[in-house]
């Protein structure tokens, strides 16, 4: 426990003088004016995620080269580390930075996303479908499109739900962390310090947000813990464990679909944000959805494939709950 808590405060403290020394020396080249479409009212600097993003490519890079062993160290399981993870999200997260700094082409953003979700898939597989699977060599071809189309919407999804100060980087904190304890895949655990680290700076009223660097980052590494599990049943409940950003997500999706709005184009009616424009405020807003996340979490520890139908049922529910309020409330303004 000890030396757990020893890798967690020295990411933490990386993460902290990072953002803070990003936020000092480059708020004028960062700086995120408000616009119609913005849920802040001044102007604050972005592309804080590349502190938490440098820290767990350093943290994995030092741990990488270090024989861990039973007699002189604790931390036997950080062996199981692999150094070849740093070389798929490197593309994407400097491509997030440049984006955040020039405001690249849709195009370049999406090509980078798709590059970076071929190679996590050559590395560690497709998502399990057993169905598809037993189809043979169609089948695993139609998985392995699948999961890469899945990883480039993750990425996308995280990406459009970084709009409230720590919402995006508690919820995902809540899910590396049920990751570690579900999964055993303790490389996230350099990432869990570092993300405290920078929620120190990003918690309402938020002085730097994490940007395309830290949305598109948290965005991929989430699906790429996911397609290591092999186990179906065990893989299919840790899928679960997305459902307050992904639930929100699709769901806005489709209502702006039926409404035949442009779904590629900027707005402001997630839930989240209309929760927010109806009263609610940063910090009730994020903890709402980081709560949902750890009784999410919990229920698949204590139940597996049960808890996560039990999480599917709730997250719906609480959707459903949302929008009804939202309308009441918009009735009677």
């Amino acid at each position: 426990m000890i030396p757990i808590i020893f890798l967690l405060i020295v990411s933490f403290s990386c993460s902290l003088s990072l953002v803070f020394l990003i936020k000092k020396n480059f708020s004028k080249q960062l700086l995120d004016i408000p616009n119609e479409r913005s849920s802040h009212v001044q102007p604050t600097p972005r592309g804080g995620g590349l502190g938490f993003v440098l820290t767990f490519i350093f943290g994995v890079l030092i741990i990488s080269v270090i024989d861990f062993n039973v007699d002189n160290y604790p931390l036997l399981f950080l062996n199981n580390i692999d150094p070849i993870l740093l070389l798929i999200i490197l593309p994407l997260a400097i491509t997030g930075f440049l984006d955040d700094r020039y405001n690249l082409s849709s195009l370049l953003r999406y090509g980078v996303q798709l590059a970076v979700a071929i190679f996590a898939v050559i590395r560690y597989g497709n998502f399990p479908l057993p169905i598809i699977n037993s189809l043979g060599n169609i089948g695993i071809f139609i998985m392995v499109i699948l999961t890469i189309i899945g990883i480039t919407a993750f990425i996308n999804f995280y990406n459009f739900m970084d709009g409230l100060d720590g919402i995006v980087a508690g919820v995902s904190v809540v899910q590396l962390s049920f990751f570690t304890i579900y999964l055993h895949q303790y490389q996230w655990l350099i990432l869990i310090g570092a993300l405290l680290g920078f929620l120190y700076w990003n918690w309402s009223p938020a002085k730097i947000f994490m940007g395309d660097v830290g949305s598109t980052f948290l965005g991929l590494v989430i699906p790429i813990a996911l397609i290591q599990v092999s186990d179906p049943i065990i893989a299919w409940s840790s899928l679960a464990i997305v459902l307050p950003i992904v639930g929100d997500t699709i769901y806005t999706l489709i209502v702006r679909l039926r409404k035949g709005e442009n779904i590629f184009q900027a707005h402001r009616s997630h839930i989240f944000q209309r929760l927010q424009q109806s009263g609610w405020t940063h910090q009730t807003v994020a903890i709402s959805y980081i709560l949902l996340t750890i009784i999410i979490g919990t229920s698949i520890i204590l139940f597996s494939f049960y808890g996560a139908l039990f999480s599917l049922v709730l997250t719906i529910s609480l959707i459903l709950m949302a929008e009804y309020y939202l309308n009441v409330k918009l009735k009677y303004q």
